[in-house]
């Protein structure tokens, strides 16, 4: 009989509530009916409601240890020490919670996450596969992440999947030689095959950014080339997406630099957006502009599935999935004029932006949520067949 046939128990780890990139691929995965019995596992978290709230009712959600506020690794030795204290203390409330004594793989979906699970499975023979959402740098993670990254956490995995081949590449050096590991996209929502192309005789309306309002994401770059290239147009920019982890201070930032450039009756501020394939329907130009190398970029495989024209930073992740010229253009990272000239050559070619939009709607490799799950299922299986 196979794992899942048997209904395989994984016991998943997050230690947020806030609406992530890592939260919402799990929460897709996990409506998308996976061919496991998964549990969710958190510590203790913001009254409802939070994120966590659109896991269907079939997913048990238990809650034990310490909260692990954002941040936390940051400052000098005594907060050091205060992390390392909390991350002692969840590890041991997983580890002997009722929800770890009866899984068959627990997965963590987080770097902190991983952290705790990775010490609650020390000493445990329960296959521990690590998802990784980050490249495995000092810059993505910190430094004391990337120290319990590459010392306690990847030394320990059974299991590895990495969101791009970048990311599983930047791993590898710490990983055990009979690790499993695989790169899979997160899970982001896909409806493939079903795109609203962008037509050549519809001029250029909109611009959009969807990612969480983060000064790394880009959004501060993307407006300043906007307003070189369309202040006083009849064109819009759109920020879509929250300001977690403490970002409210540069959303307020953002919109005075609009108005000091003129540009801010021109440009809105949506917030948190549920309704992702609607919102990309109304969008004619799409941007990834993170300033440091992108892992995977949930809202490039988001843009293509939706057939948008898209415009990305040439590094990273997007790179796997978007070729220069054909399903979208490339702009080299971190250069506001680059930017700014690539939207430019867009708004004057609507026979470009109708190729790309068709290209990119037919971009191979794009997976809906199910198809993620299923992938993750395989890992499951390979890791428990390695560990039998």
């Amino acid at each position: 009989m196979s794992a899942a046939e048997r209904r395989l128990r994984v016991l998943h780890l997050d230690h947020t509530d806030a609406a992530g990139g890592a939260e919402l691929a799990l929460i897709r995965m996990l409506q998308a009916r996976p061919g496991w019995a998964a549990v969710l596992q958190t510590p203790p978290l913001a009254a409802a409601p939070n994120v966590w709230d659109a896991l269907p009712p079939r997913v048990p959600r238990r809650i034990g240890g310490i909260p692990q506020p954002a941040g936390a690794s940051s400052g000098g030795p005594l907060a050091a020490l205060g992390f390392g204290a909390r991350l002692a203390a969840q590890a041991l409330a997983v580890r002997t919670s009722a929800a770890f004594r009866t899984a068959d793989l627990i997965d963590a979906n987080t770097a902190r996450a991983a952290a705790y699970g990775a010490l609650a499975a020390r000493t445990s023979r329960t296959p521990f596969v690590v998802h990784l959402r980050d490249l495995v740098d000092a810059e993505a993670l910190g430094g004391a992440g990337h120290a319990l990254m590459t010392r306690v956490v990847l030394p320990r995995a059974d299991g590895v999947i990495a969101n791009s081949r970048a990311t599983l590449a930047s791993a590898r050096p710490f990983l055990r030689r009979d690790a499993v590991a695989e790169a899979i996209p997160s899970a982001s929502g896909l409806t493939v095959g079903a795109a609203l192309l962008v037509r050549a005789d519809a001029p250029v309306r909109t611009i959009g950014m969807l990612a969480r309002i983060d000064p790394w994401k880009g959004q501060a770059e993307l407006l300043e080339a906007f307003a070189r290239a369309f202040a006083g147009r009849d064109i819009r920019l759109q920020f879509a997406g929250g300001a977690p982890f403490g970002h409210e201070a540069y959303l307020e930032t953002l919109r005075r630099r609009a108005d000091e450039l003129g540009v801010g009756a021109q440009v809105d501020v949506l917030g948190h957006v549920d309704e992702v394939p609607r919102l990309l329907d109304g969008w004619d130009i799409a941007v990834q502009y993170s300033t440091r190398p992108e892992p995977l970029g949930q809202n490039v495989l988001q843009y293509l599935a939706a057939g948008r024209v898209v415009v990305a930073a040439a590094e990273g992740g997007p790179t796997e999935w978007v070729t220069d010229g054909v399903n979208g253009l490339l702009v080299p990272p971190r250069d506001v004029d680059a930017l700014a000239e690539a939207l430019r050559r867009l708004d004057a070619d609507p026979a470009l932006r109708a190729h790309v939009s068709g290209a990119a709607a037919a971009t191979p490799g794009l997976l809906d949520d199910l198809a993620v799950a299923r992938a993750h299922l395989e890992v499951y299986e390979r890791v428990l067949a390695a560990r039998r």
